[in-house]
């Protein structure tokens, strides 16, 4: 896979898009973001210190009903790499990487569609690593908060894409993830309580309510 090396970009996401016609798998790691984009349109810090990547992969099979796996497999990898440092981070469901309770890494995941099958995805992985996110209200942690001497954002990228260069499992994501249990949901104009019970193999949420059991995708619902 080449990987390509940017001191600036608006979003490594959108740098991407530019390639979708080549068949090529292609890395852009940045060391900045202008306009870095989170899930639900809404915008991520991405200030120098942290590790700002996009990976472009191309599929010859793969069905849309398996896409969920692109989107844990993500967060495996993000996982992977802090544990390398002795850290033990947990997924919020459905790719948020948290670590003691603060959000480390958000993924943004963009497929391309060609009738029932995926054909390319887009994802992008940012991970907070000696950047300042004391503007974000206590809400992120970075590791520089968490090491003794954390390590450079080039080592991190590193060991991010070589780790989404390999495997995982379904199994991998479920054994990395946390906050299940009681949470408040957050649909349309409405919350409610809920227990969140599992995530099914396609990623929904499976929530419980006083009204019963339903599953939920992360497109339709908030969890807090």
């Amino acid at each position: 896979m080449r990987i390509l090396y940017l001191d600036e970009t608006e979003s490594t996401n959108l740098y991407l898009r530019q390639f979708l016609g080549g068949g090529e798998d292609i890395a852009v790691v940045a060391r900045r973001q202008s306009g870095g984009r989170g899930t639900k349109g809404r915008s991520f810090l991405s200030e120098e210190g942290g590790v700002y990547c996009s990976v472009l992969r191309f599929y010859d099979a793969l069905p849309a009903s398996g896409a969920f796996r692109i989107m844990a497999h993500a967060a495996v990898s993000v996982c992977r790499t802090v544990e390398t440092y002795g850290l033990f981070p947990r997924i919020k469901w459905p790719n948020d990487v948290f670590l003691c309770g603060k959000k480390l890494s958000g993924i943004l995941i963009e497929n391309i569609l060609e009738g029932t099958r995926v054909s390319a995805s887009i994802v992008g992985m940012g991970v907070n690593v000696t950047n300042d996110v004391s503007a974000l209200g206590g809400i992120a942690v970075s590791l520089k908060e968490m090491l003794p001497v954390p390590p450079p954002p080039a080592e991190v990228a590193r060991l991010l894409l070589s780790f989404y260069g390999e495997e995982s499992t379904f199994e991998d994501y479920l054994s990395r993830l946390g906050f299940m249990g009681s949470v408040t949901v957050i649909e349309g104009e409405r919350s409610f309580p809920a227990t969140a019970r599992r995530v099914l193999a396609d990623g929904r949420l499976e929530i419980e309510t006083q009204d019963g059991v339903r599953a939920l995708g992360a497109a339709e619902i908030t969890i807090h």
